[in-house]
């Protein structure tokens, strides 16, 4: 799961303009990394121009996703990642961005680029998400706890066969034992 892209954009006809984005292209080679941001830039400037007022939008292409989100008053938010980044945390994240960035006149790249690398990891950045790793390493647990105690509980019943076998061997050396020392006696 990556976010390779997010920007704040600002609509105006058919054409978006990046007012603020943060990149994070370290996975790929250094020569390509200039080319591969100029493309997330122009794609996100493209999708914005072609998403209705009011409108969450999400377009693949290939193993990438792109998000966005155009409010009213044509402030818009872009996020592209690959295809195993949960698209609930996507546009969760585009929310938080147009929220924060209304709140602040002047928000820096550098805040974006924050928000980028906190949210790479959706399960910390999502408390729904952490809440369900959660359940899921607790229900593994669970599992293996009770299939130790079915473990344990076909033990308990070898045991009780053997107990139960000893107890008859032990029945039958007691009878068999007490015949032969009837013969034998003190006069």
């Amino acid at each position: 799961m990556k976010i390779y892209y997010v920007g704040v954009l600002e609509k105006s006809g058919s054409t978006g303009k990046t007012v603020i984005s943060a990149e994070d292209v370290s996975n790929f080679s250094y020569f390509y990394r200039k080319n591969v941001q100029q493309f997330l830039k122009f794609t996100s400037e493209v999708v914005v121009g072609r998403t209705n007022v009011e409108q969450r939008v999400r377009v693949q292409e290939k193993e990438y996703f792109c998000y966005c989100f155009v409010r009213t008053d044509g402030l818009s938010s872009v996020l592209i990642s690959d295809n195993d980044y949960p698209q609930r945390v996507a546009f969760t994240l585009l929310m938080k961005i147009l929220e924060e960035y209304k709140m602040s006149a002047s928000m820096s790249s550098d805040w974006l680029q924050k928000l980028l690398m906190k949210y790479q990891d959706p399960h910390e950045a999502d408390s729904l998400l952490k809440v369900q790793k959660e359940l899921d390493e607790t229900k593994v647990v669970l599992h293996s706890t009770i299939e130790s105690v079915l473990n344990r509980g076909e033990k308990l019943d070898d045991l009780v066969a053997q107990s139960d076998a000893l107890s008859a061997t032990s029945k039958t050396f007691y009878t068999t034992a007490k015949k032969n020392n009837s013969c034998c006696g003190y006069f």
